[in-house]
């Protein structure tokens, strides 16, 4: 039995249009069969009543509330910043307005986070659903590609490297301790690709200090008016393999030129963070030198082979492959570079 004390709990809301949503989602936090010890809200100039069931919750409920309305709308991310920095419980749960909690989820993120003191950070998988909560689609991890070998590479030390590929660690689902926020606030205006979630993620990751939890402990609902969803995206316009040779240049470096961007923005972000010994910056490099030298080969296609075979012979055009390709896809990205 731990004989540690019991963490304090916040949970932090934002709110915005929420009333078609928000009080079944209530009801899921007043079923826990731990109660936190506050709910924070940040309600971000809604137009509708959310306000007013804020209220009536508020009066009603069996633990402290306290509501914070913007005067002027300040967006997702720093609403989301604004309510994590008015929590004061050891433990923070972010919580959005139209998910659903399974009654077991604060107790069991509580536990994970009081028998396993090194980690910051702790997310779980949620099932996903439709706008009324009918019916279990499939896991959320499987939307983003957080499958096993992706978790075992996880928990073996990779956390940036997966991060980098997209991020895994949804908000909703995430519990954090106060005292990691000091790391990760403020947020930034923009961090290319990513929103919130992710960048508290990107920096538990520098860190090597956010795990998972493998248990579904939510619904997440599936709707038109979600910011973020887990909406199929279009598909992309398939390369003939005499395009590859015959289409200009500039073509073939322009998605590798708009990643190598985005790594180096994520790189200065991340660095202005943390210190140069964080375990997980050699991974944020070694891939933003790869796409560096990727989008900057030489025209000369004899000149591309040094680089292109070193980097090969290092394993990144596997590491760095996309994770829904084949075993394929390392080998023909390198001769492209050589020879398109």
């Amino acid at each position: 039995m731990n004989s540690l004390p019991r963490p304090t709990v916040s949970i932090a809301l934002c709110t915005y249009n929420g009333e078609a949503y928000l009080p079944t989602q209530w009801q899921s936090l007043l079923d826990q069969q731990q109660l936190p010890d506050e709910v924070v809200v940040c309600d971000d100039c809604s137009k509708d009543s959310t306000l007013l069931l804020l209220n009536q919750f508020a009066a009603e409920a069996p633990f402290p509330v306290r509501i914070l309305a913007n005067q002027t709308q300040i967006g997702s991310n720093k609403n989301f910043e604004r309510v994590l920095s008015e929590c004061t419980g050891d433990l923070i749960f972010i919580c959005d307005q139209d998910d659903y909690w399974f009654p077991n989820k604060i107790s069991t993120m509580t536990d994970y986070m009081v028998n396993h003191p090194e980690h910051q950070i702790a997310f779980c998988d949620a099932w996903v659903t439709d706008e009324h909560l009918q019916g279990r689609q499939s896991r959320f991890w499987t939307w983003v590609r957080f499958d096993k070998a992706a978790q075992t590479r996880w928990r073996n030390g990779e956390t940036m490297d997966i991060m980098l590929d997209g991020n895994r660690v949804m908000g909703c689902a995430m519990v954090i301790r106060r005292t990691f926020l000091s790391k990760a606030l403020p947020i930034p205006d923009k961090i290319p690709g990513y929103i919130y979630d992710g960048w508290i993620g990107l920096v538990a990751a520098a860190y090597n200090v956010v795990q998972f939890v493998d248990q579904p402990l939510q619904l997440y609902r599936t709707h038109v008016q979600q910011q973020v969803g887990v909406r199929s995206e279009a598909p992309q316009e398939k390369i003939r393999l005499k395009d590859r040779f015959s289409r200009h240049r500039s073509l073939k470096l322009a998605p590798l030129r708009e990643k190598q961007a985005q790594l180096a923005a994520i790189s200065h972000l991340i660095t202005e963070r943390v210190p140069d010994n964080a375990p997980g910056l050699p991974q944020l490099r070694q891939r933003l030198l790869h796409f560096t030298m990727r989008s900057c080969l030489p025209h000369e296609r004899l000149r591309r082979l040094k680089p292109v075979l070193e980097s090969f012979s290092q394993g990144d055009y596997s590491r760095y492959a996309d994770a829904s390709a084949n075993w394929l896809a390392p080998y023909l990205a390198a001769l492209g570079d050589v020879f398109e």
